[in-house]
């Protein structure tokens, strides 16, 4: 009886109620192994997304969105003084500006060789066009009629009659604050070329309870 006991011992298998026996070298594999939710691995799941967003980030600032901070009180009432706003890369890709729209654009009197400055003003003037600018108004093509600008914060103030024509390819622009914009009426390189626009603005997302399209 003594006996049988010890035989029906030794054929129970390692299970659930019994660990099998480890050498040395299973117990060092073992520890080598990093388990899901350790320090290193959180880390590393840290990197890999901080990595992502920035490469997201990077494509979308470069060929898609421009993200720009309006710094004075030129486009007044419609964007105020550091305004945030974005614009779509993509829209003149497919289409020419049109009268009326808001762009960032590269300043055409910046020097060469320096850091890029950046302005935001409206489309006034078409390729081929002439504008002229009388008693405050402006006037496109010779037209009897003055521009109709709802978006102007005040009438222009009056100072002497101005002509311009404008080149093949080139766009004449000016802000809605007209007697506080420094714009294409005075600059030195009147016109700003096609290639040197980078975005039409779309969206004002500063300040927060301003949020939406901008026009």
């Amino acid at each position: 009886m003594h006996m049988d006991n010890e035989k029906n011992n030794t054929d129970i298998p390692y299970g659930d109620t019994e660990a099998a026996p480890q050498t040395t070298e299973g117990r060092s594999r073992k520890k080598k192994v990093l388990p899901p939710g350790t320090l290193k691995a959180e880390i590393l799941s840290w990197i890999q997304i901080l990595l992502t967003a920035a490469c997201i980030a990077f494509v979308l600032n470069t060929f898609i969105i421009a993200n720009s901070k309006v710094p004075s009180g030129s486009m007044e009432n419609t964007i105020m003084t550091d305004d945030r706003v974005i614009g779509s890369r993509l829209t003149y890709l497919f289409s020419d500006p049109n009268r009326g729209d808001i762009i960032i654009f590269h300043f055409p009197d910046n020097p060469p060789d320096t850091k890029p400055v950046y302005y935001v003003k409206r489309v006034i003037g078409l390729p081929g066009e002439t504008v002229d600018i009388i008693n405050g108004q402006v006037y496109i093509n010779g037209s009897e009629t003055p521009l109709e600008e709802p978006y102007l914060k005040e009438k222009m103030g009056s100072e002497p009659a101005m002509h311009f024509e404008v080149p093949e390819g080139c766009y004449f622009m000016m802000g809605d604050n007209r007697n506080h914009s420094y714009d294409a009426r005075y600059w030195e390189n009147t016109f700003v070329k096609k290639e040197k626009i980078i975005a039409k603005v779309m969206v004002r997302y500063w300040p927060l309870n301003k949020i939406g399209r901008v026009r």
